[in-house]
């Protein structure tokens, strides 16, 4: 899909606009390893670095750090949107759909409508301890996993909670990995972090 695709989206359904949650999302933080080589694939994915979801991911994802926030937490992302181009990529290096989207079926970030990320404590700065890294592919990764201190799940468990609580649907295999139900209802796209900004 392309960017002039992408306008008639949003002028046939407003849920369908692509937000920057720079700005958006209060207390928002953003480590994004796709624009480096400090990720999976050892190689820079995306040559412009922003943060966008469909306004129809974004808008709950807002009340999610409302939530978060009134417990001293806040949401760092590692991922929002990905262009379809990334996936294949991606496929290529992992194509196990445990941990990467079959191009076949394209991704929920494909979509505009999942998110990686997890929390932060805002009076400190520092990243709650959870199971594992960011993209490890180990049953460590998995959500139903136990063998963990108690402190660890217990953070887990916050961020599951709460994400769920506002719509979102937790993926299995990766404790960081969120997305909305019905996934197929959003079309794929293809469209430039340069592209997005310049339609915002």
């Amino acid at each position: 899909m392309r960017a002039n695709h992408l306008k008639l989206q949003y002028d046939s359904n407003p849920q369908l606009q692509m937000v920057s949650l720079d700005g958006f999302i209060p207390h928002l933080k953003s480590d994004q390893r796709y624009t480096t080589t400090n990720n999976f694939t050892g190689q820079i994915l995306y040559k412009e670095p922003g943060v966008f979801l469909r306004k129809a991911a974004a808008e709950p994802l807002k009340l999610v750090a409302d939530s978060l926030a009134k417990l001293g937490l806040g949401m760092l992302v590692y991922d929002g949107y990905r262009p379809y181009a990334a996936t294949l990529k991606m496929w290529e290096i992992v194509p196990d759909d445990r941990y990467a989207a079959n191009p076949a079926n394209g991704s929920g970030h494909n979509r505009g409508i999942a998110v990686d990320l997890t929390l932060y404590n805002i009076a400190t700065g520092d990243t709650l301890p959870m199971p594992t890294g960011f993209d490890d592919f180990t049953e460590k990764a998995h959500h139903n996993y136990q063998q963990l201190p108690a402190e660890v799940l217990a953070n887990r468990a916050t961020l599951k909670q709460v994400m769920e609580h506002f719509g979102f649907v937790a993926l299995p295999t990766e404790w960081w990995h969120f997305y909305l139900p019905q996934p197929k209802r959003y079309p794929l796209m293809d469209v430039s972090f340069n592209s997005l900004k310049k339609l915002q």
